[in-house]
């Protein structure tokens, strides 16, 4: 199965966020390369929120070129099977943790938001990683900083996308 084909499956099957979730189906159908960086119209890309449930903390990335707390992410590369699997490797390259695990269920969120030209749109899909006890973790090319928030303290430095993940993420748990 190609990984565009895995796309369409998974938002299919995410049963909330229905109009999004719509948009971001439409989007596909209209550009069979949405999900590569190179569509210009918008692209698909992964995420994740690595959790540490048992001390009620998340480990966000200080974004090079944003210069904002966000959960770890990017996008999607022709070697990944799926969008699970760019969100882990993503999560994973980024935070320097290894054994990460995704909550089950898919998806958590989805969030749709403007980037710099030539591209116009992120269609993100954005997953929830648990990381192991003790969790050993790294700064990426990509980061300049990475770091542990508990879960009270991520609403005073990350936006409001990284809040409503976390809260999304949250009820899962």
């Amino acid at each position: 199965m190609s990984l565009y084909d895995d796309a369409v499956l998974v938002l299919k099957g995410h049963e909330d966020q229905q109009e999004l979730r719509q948009a971001y189906l439409d989007h596909l159908a209209a550009h069979p390369d949405g999900m590569w960086k190179a569509c210009q119209a918008g692209h698909i890309t992964a995420s994740a929120l690595v959790v540490d449930p048992e001390r009620g903390r998340v480990l966000l990335t200080l974004h090079k070129k944003l210069r904002m707390w966000l959960q770890m992410g990017g996008h999607c590369e022709p070697q990944d099977a799926s969008l699970e699997a760019a969100a882990l490797r993503e999560a994973t390259e980024e935070s320097g943790v290894e054994g990460l695990t995704l909550l089950p269920g898919g998806p958590v969120r989805l969030d749709r938001h403007p980037i710099p030209a030539p591209c116009h749109w992120h269609f993100d899909v954005q997953y929830a990683a648990v990381a192991p006890p003790d969790a050993a973790h790294a700064v990426s090319d990509e980061s300049l900083d990475v770091r542990w928030f508990g879960y009270d303290e991520v609403a005073a430095v990350a936006d409001e996308s990284v809040a409503r993940l976390l809260d999304a993420t949250r009820a899962r748990l």
